[in-house]
């Protein structure tokens, strides 16, 4: 049997990164990270991994592979992760009535919020 362990995101600073992802997901690192990497878990509970590696790849204007982060409260949220440090981004793919918005983290990494209601 094959399953997803973790998702990886290459961000530019992984301390930065720690600390955004962290803040907005309500995670922990597993372990001590360092500059090179570092993997984070939900501090409760089961949840999906995340884990920051040090890149040097250009951020993708439309990434093929994103995070759909769902919200009870998406403007709420939006707004939140914008304080933390995300940006909005002038996304030019839009549907007519989309149910999501998205953002890009401090390293211009795009993901989603969605409305969890729609």
């Amino acid at each position: 049997m094959l399953t997803i362990g973790t998702t990886v995101l290459g961000v530019n600073d992984v301390a930065r990164a720690t600390a955004f992802w962290c803040d907005a997901l309500g995670y922990v690192p597993r372990e001590e990270g360092d500059e090179t990497w570092v993997v984070l878990v939900p501090q409760r509970g089961e949840g999906a991994r995340l884990a920051l590696m040090l890149s040097e790849s250009p951020v993708q204007a439309h990434p093929r592979i994103h995070l759909d982060l769902y919200a009870d409260d998406q403007a709420g949220e939006v707004e939140r992760l914008v304080e933390l440090g995300a940006s909005r981004v002038d996304w030019d793919l839009y549907p007519d009535d989309p149910d999501f918005v998205v953002l890009e983290d401090p390293d211009g990494n795009r993901f989603c919020v969605v409305d969890a209601g729609a």
